[in-house]
């Protein structure tokens, strides 16, 4: 009796199947790159003489060389990267880890190409410490926000309310400073009106199950009317209140010392030492405990984490409350941690709806928002940096450079991302 050897059958490959929403943030990511490579290039042809860029400035005591590039060429070849990059992106779909590194590599260019052209035949040179050392000055209350803002929504709470919960806290902050002469003091009543703001927004968001966008907004008008009020009744006409002293940069013995690295990383006030704790914290809390995975889980799937016996109001709540701390810290670096005394309602400047846009450029992540909160930083002392070379861009577009980035990212033209799934739904048990 004969058998009959069927062979294999071909095992059929498939290739990922691209989504829309995946193809058209890939596209609309390349274009972006592309035009910006673009207005580059045009910018190489502007580009005269040689660029000099300081590694150390006038006051550091070991004094490092500056660098002296070609303005034309170093342009034009980070212009050319990024168009690379890219037309890269438009023409075919890249795997993700090496998506990540081009996306790394078009930044780099970015950020070489425009510091080469803005120190073209400058009077001065760029001051790369200075630049880096704002650059945490400015992430610092930005970072701070931001981690109010990834507890808050991986728990399923929009919060649009991190600029009012700032402004409280800075408010807070420099009165009671005034009034006790003590910086400490005046730091954890920051954290209490960071905290008592966001008891408002979950008592009402997750109690009375208001709108979460909406009551963000109102609890903003609420602080902006409150301080506003306050200021003109106690503050503005009070010498004691507005003689407010302010954290001075605390060097760390030895690492200060250290050439380039020191000044930057190591002679900071103490809120961007907190700030820098703060992400590991948040990280650690919310990735490495079972609370954190309580509260990731009420913010994607609530239902079913009551179903295994998680209080998901109390939960949610407890998140809020945690990010209130992180939001009066914020709030707090507008008087007491850098400028003093509390003189107009505009002191945050924006920096709350800026750290939500970290949040959301950040995807959720305390770390990756905490480096969009860099970024951020960066662009804003790019103004400063960059006004005594007499650039030909003009130093406004440089300062709204920030609400303009923040623009792009909330309207998803750098790409769309998925928020946690419960994000600003809400939760009745048994429903």
């Amino acid at each position: 009796m004969s058998t009959t050897v069927i062979p294999d059958a071909p095992v059929r490959t498939s290739k990922t199947v691209e989504s829309p929403a995946k193809r058209r943030q890939r596209l609309s990511s390349g274009t972006l790159i592309a035009i910006v490579g673009l207005l580059l290039a045009v910018a190489a042809f502007t580009s005269t003489g040689t660029s000099r860029i300081a590694l150390s400035d006038a006051f550091d005591e070991i004094k490092l060389p500056t660098i002296e590039v070609p303005a034309v060429p170093v342009v034009a070849l980070a212009a050319a990267v990024l168009l690379f990059v890219g037309g890269f992106f438009v023409a075919k779909r890249v795997p993700k880890p090496y998506s990540t590194w081009l996306g790394v590599l078009a930044g780099v260019a970015l950020l070489v190409g425009f510091i080469v052209w803005v120190a073209a035949d400058a009077p001065l040179p760029f001051t790369l410490t200075n630049q880096l050392n704002g650059t945490l000055q400015y992430a610092t209350p930005i970072m701070l926000g931001a981690m109010c803002g990834v507890l808050s929504e991986r728990a399923g709470v929009v919060n649009v309310a991190i600029e009012g919960q700032m402004l409280t806290a800075a408010f807070t902050a420099s009165v009671v400073a005034g009034l006790t002469k003590n910086l400490w003091a005046a730091l954890f009543a920051a954290v209490l009106a960071g905290v008592l703001s966001a008891v408002l927004l979950g008592i009402f968001a997750l109690k009375y199950l208001m709108d979460h966008v909406v009551l963000g907004v109102v609890i903003n008008l609420l602080a902006t009317g409150f301080t506003g009020f306050m200021f003109h009744q106690l503050v503005k006409d009070s010498p004691d209140l507005n003689a407010v002293a302010v954290m001075q940069p605390v060097a760390i013995p030895g690492l200060s010392q250290l050439p380039f690295v020191g000044p930057i990383l190591f002679v900071q006030r103490p809120l961007s030492y907190i700030a820098i704790v703060s992400v590991v914290v948040v990280w650690f809390v919310l990735y490495k405990t079972k609370w954190g995975l309580r509260v990731r889980s009420v913010g994607e799937h609530p239902h079913a984490a009551d179903t295994v016996g998680i209080n998901v109001v109390g939960t949610k709540f407890s998140s809020v409350l945690l990010g209130g701390v992180f939001a009066g810290l914020g709030g707090a670096f507008f008087t007491i941690g850098n400028s003093g005394a509390f003189q107009t309602t505009g002191v945050t400047a924006g920096n709350g709806f800026i750290a939500l846009a970290a949040v959301i450029m950040g995807r959720w992540h305390p770390v990756l928002a905490a480096l969009m909160a860099l970024f951020f930083g960066f662009s804003r002392q790019l103004a400063q940096t960059v006004g005594p070379l007499q650039t030909p861009m003009p130093s406004e577009f440089l300062q709204a450079l920030p609400y303009l980035i923040t623009i792009i990212a909330v309207a998803g033209l750098i790409g769309r991302v998925r928020g946690p799934a419960a994000d600003g739904v809400h939760y009745v048990k048994g429903h």
